[in-house]
């Protein structure tokens, strides 16, 4: 027996789903009932079951499990469910850049960005954006890949600059550069000065790490691996570059950040770099979009800026 073309099959799907039914799912998630969700809608119980029966037919397979009086999502449900939130993220984004045009202004746009290319490519794209609108509203945050990638997925940011990643099928990663850690200390740290520093000498330290499953603390990771050492006990474990910084530059402690940010406050004389090379290097950073959504003209703009692709005009 041949399997379902569903690429055959999505015209119909299109046209079987209303707006009303994707809000139900959205609403029984936020209430965890079906009279909950029906009394958020201002529906009827009955007319709520109805629209809910409708919407698996549509899809062709349940999407719940009951336990009780609540609603449990069930596999098929979760998948759905990430694609309306993200349908949810559109609409919003969409309304919020409506909303911005009917002011009189050039919209808005939103970036996540992690630190790393905030000195160099992502403050240059900005500055050139600025130009060219200048009454366009941007909003920019800035943390890791890992906690950017969920509010791209729900249309919270149009566009994030962040690490490649192997779950990026839905997205489009554009490289545009290598990024290596560096390892920084307070200016007066004993090993501030030393030219040739050993993996040994950096373990005698405490560490300031980023937190587990980001890229930054993968790659220290597997240099105490490769050196045949376990993970230091004690650590202060962050997300912030700027609490890192803060940390070592009033304690022996030393920090492990990207390397163009190391530079740059070292230029700045605020943190001393380690004369230390770490044997990998970070994922390679880039732009990142979702594939099945439209661009803002802003966001265009953007990332031709960012990839250097814009001409002088």
């Amino acid at each position: 027996m041949g399997s379902i073309d569903r690429r055959d099959s999505t015209p119909q799907l299109l046209n079987r789903l209303r707006m009303r039914q994707i809000a139900l799912l959205l609403a029984v998630e936020d209430c965890s009932t079906l009279r909950g969700a029906a009394a958020q809608l201002g529906l009827t119980q009955p007319a709520a079951t109805k629209m809910l029966h409708e919407l698996e037919s549509a899809l062709g397979q349940p999407l719940f499990e009951r336990t009780g009086r609540s609603l449990r999502l069930n596999p098929a449900g979760e998948r759905v469910m990430g694609y309306f939130r993200g349908i949810r993220g559109s609409m919003e984004a969409l309304n919020r850049e409506l909303s911005e045009l009917q002011l009189g202004s050039a919209g808005r746009l939103a970036i996540g960005s992690i630190m790393a290319a905030t000195p160099g490519r992502l403050t240059e794209a900005l500055v050139q954006l600025k130009e060219r609108f200048p009454l366009l509203s941007i909003e920019i945050a800035v943390d890791t890949s890992d906690q950017l990638m969920p509010q791209l997925h729900e249309g919270v940011l149009e566009v994030v600059i962040g690490r490649d990643s192997r779950e990026l099928s839905e997205c489009l990663f554009r490289a545009v550069d290598d990024e290596s850690l560096a390892i920084v200390a307070g200016r007066d740290h004993p090993l501030a000065q030393r030219r040739e520093v050993d993996f040994g000498m950096l373990a005698e330290y405490p560490w300031i790490l980023q937190p587990t499953g980001s890229p930054a603390r993968d790659v220290v990771e597997r240099e105490f691996s490769e050196h045949h050492r376990p993970m230091p006990r004690g650590l202060i474990e962050t997300g912030s570059i700027l609490t890192t910084m803060s940390l070592v530059a009033r304690s022996q402690m030393i920090g492990a950040i990207p390397a163009t940010v190391a530079q740059c406050n070292a230029e700045h004389e605020l943190v001393a770099m380690i004369d230390y090379t770490f044997h990998y290097k970070l994922p390679s950073y880039g732009s990142i979009v979702r594939r099945d959504r439209p661009l803002s003209v802003p966001a265009r703009h953007f990332l031709e800026m960012f990839h250097g692709e814009c001409s002088a005009a």
